[in-house]
């Protein structure tokens, strides 16, 4: 079977106005590269349109309803300091979370061995009640709740290694012992969670926490304690919220990977976890701000995805 790779049309209309970092040209340069190089073992897939329900299973009403009536009808509007939206961003939010749920319901029902999607906004900032960090709805935090919402799974594992803590993604699986949350990322840093005494109410949640300059000598040692967390656990179900921001070349970061460590870091968590999930993984893009850094990366990554 093949790699699903899960994009949507309407990811360039998410304005966030010039000069931001996360910009449409970040997707854009993803598939460039993936359609440039043609990989064999991957399959483009577009997304279909979303049942709205499922984002409250990360999301309160309340929140949602906020976001829902906070869209402008021209121009740029913020939703805090960092997290800019437009008109097209409604649909470009829904879709990116639709990309998600149709990964993993390909996943499941074995139309694809894997999936990863390039979607935009990215989520894992994205409180249960707040729009922070670039995001505004927590994808892979929704896409685990609808794995056990749907699928009645028991055990599903999300793995963050965006160089930013997921501050939203820990703060929605907090006291859900059926997820677990692994994150490594620069410390301290924005946006200022992350400390490892954060350990989820039923020790469901791990963080890494790693000064700036980590290389990635000193990356893939500490990854080790996500492998073995990993083993413990023994996942049903395996989310990667992937942000390649730790690469050496990104703008918003002091981390110091390079774009072949991220088929690595890919390589060893699925070696680790196909006794208990097999090719059950869902990969969903966050961070990765250098566009050349990004699409090298993502290609490293889905290289992996393809060939374990």
């Amino acid at each position: 079977m093949q790699t699903g790779f899960f994009t949507t049309k309407s990811y360039i209309e998410h304005q966030t106005g010039n000069g931001h970092p996360e910009c449409s040209d970040r997707v854009s340069a993803i598939i460039s590269t993936i359609k440039k190089k043609n990989p064999s073992g991957l399959k483009i897939i577009d997304t279909p349109k979303l049942n709205q329900d499922v984002i409250r299973l990360a999301h309160s009403n309340e929140y949602i309803n906020f976001v829902n009536t906070s869209f402008p009808q021209t121009g740029l509007k913020f939703l805090d300091a960092d997290t800019i939206i437009s008109p097209g961003s409604n649909k470009a939010s829904l879709d990116a979370v639709s990309a998600v749920i149709n990964a993993i319901d390909m996943v499941k029902n074995k139309k694809i061995k894997n999936a990863f999607c390039a979607i935009r906004p990215p989520g894992h900032h994205a409180e249960k009640n707040k729009a922070m960090g670039f995001c505004i709805f927590n994808n892979v935090a929704i896409g685990a709740n609808y794995l056990i919402d749907k699928y009645n799974y028991k055990k599903v594992a999300i793995i963050d290694f965006d160089v930013h803590h997921g501050n939203g993604t820990q703060d929605i699986v907090y006291d859900n012992k059926k997820i677990l949350y692994i994150s490594t990322h620069q410390y301290p840093f924005y946006p200022g969670t992350g400390s490892d005494k954060e350990k989820g109410k039923f020790n469901n949640v791990l963080n890494i926490p790693l000064p700036a300059g980590t290389d990635s000598y000193d990356f893939l040692n500490a990854y080790e304690h996500v492998l073995k967390k990993l083993d413990e656990f023994k996942p049903e179900f395996l989310i990667f919220s992937a942000g390649f921001d730790a690469h050496m070349d990104d703008p918003l970061a002091n981390f110091k990977l390079l774009s072949k460590d991220f088929h690595e870091i890919t390589k060893r968590t699925l070696i680790t976890t196909k006794p208990y999930c097999q090719d059950n993984v869902v990969s969903v893009l966050e961070g990765g701000y250098n566009l050349n850094a990004l699409s090298e990366s993502v290609e490293q990554h889905l290289g992996a995805l393809v060939k374990f």
